[in-house]
Parts: C-alpha cells; structure tokens; sequence
C-alpha cells in the first residue's frame, strides 16, 4: 500500500498463538511477506504495508550490506528474521539515518533512531526470542514495528515535507489507478 492509505495509519492486532503456535495463515503471511519485500528490493517489510492489520514484521538487512560493500559479502552473517509481536522494552543512543520505506516510494528523510535497541517477540514457530541491535539492523526494526502503530518514517519530517511527499504520493496513487483502468 502506498502512503496515506488509510489502513497504514492503523494500529495492528496482536496475533493470537493457538496452542503455543503461530497460526497457519501467519505463517502463510509472513513467506508472502518474505517474497514481496524481496521483489521490491526492501530489507523490511510490515503487515500493513501489505493490508494486513496484525503485528507481524520481516526483516533482511543482507541486501544492504553486500550494496554497501560492493558486491562482497559481509562478516554480520545476518539471517532474515520474521518478527510475531515486536516490542521494544529498551532503546538507546541516537543515530542519524536516511530512512526510505517501500509505502512511500523514491522518497527518504534523516531521521534519528535508537542506536541500540532490544526487541521481544515471538518467532513463527511460537517461540518467544529476543534481538540485541545496534547500528542498520535496528534502524532496520524500528521503521517497521513503527508501521504497527499506524506511523511511518514521514511522521518524523517537517510538516512542510510531509506535505510535499504527500502530494507526490497521491499523485503517484492517482497514476496507478488510472493506468490500471486502462
């Protein structure tokens, strides 16, 4: 979905486990997840974003890291992570980061996020984990698990840029629709 839909400024549910596991359609969601975030080039990727209202995250950061590195792979050996039920009981430091999201195409903002961060959730096989980040991977989680609190990166910037992406963003919505139309 592309900013301002209105199902991404919604608040998700949380999933329900069902018997100590993760329901089959969750499952199904977080591979199509997977294979979306993928196809649009993204290391992230929220329910909503996708029109489902339930607190389900993935996460990639390797894309990243081989972009940055020209091409060679990087030692973080970081695998992709699907998130159930992201919270965050701590967050710490500051750092600075051009911030683009796949709702809001070819549009970025610096934000600054927590430098560090623990996030608590529950991984698809029903099992409570948790992730000790710091640097891309969490400023990797933070925009996603924002996305269910019904916020985007936008929601950091100036109104007057905010306004300015938004415009872009309608516009690009009314071009979509109408070249689907025919």
């Amino acid at each position: 979905l592309i900013w301002p839909h209105p199902t991404l400024l919604k608040t998700s549910k949380p999933v329900e486990l069902q018997d100590g596991k993760v329901p089959d359609d969750v499952q199904t969601l977080v591979k199509d997840m997977f294979a979306t975030m993928y196809d649009a080039d993204g290391i992230g990727l929220a329910a909503p974003q996708v029109g489902v209202l339930q607190r389900v995250v993935v996460v990639d950061i390797r894309a990243y890291e081989k972009d940055q590195s020209a091409g060679k792979e990087t030692p973080s050996g970081e695998a992709p992570i699907a998130l159930i039920n992201p919270v965050f009981p701590n967050k710490s430091g500051k750092l600075e980061w051009e911030e683009g999201c796949l709702s809001v195409p070819g549009e970025t903002g610096m934000i600054t996020r927590a430098a560090r961060c623990r996030v608590d959730y529950v991984d698809v096989d029903g099992k409570p984990q948790f992730i000790e980040a710091e640097g891309l991977k969490a400023v990797a989680l933070q925009p996603e698990c924002d996305h269910l609190d019904g916020k985007l990166f936008v929601d950091y910037l100036s109104p007057l840029k905010r306004g300015v992406i938004k415009r872009k963003m309608l516009k690009l919505i009314e071009r979509e629709a109408e070249e689907a139309a025919g």
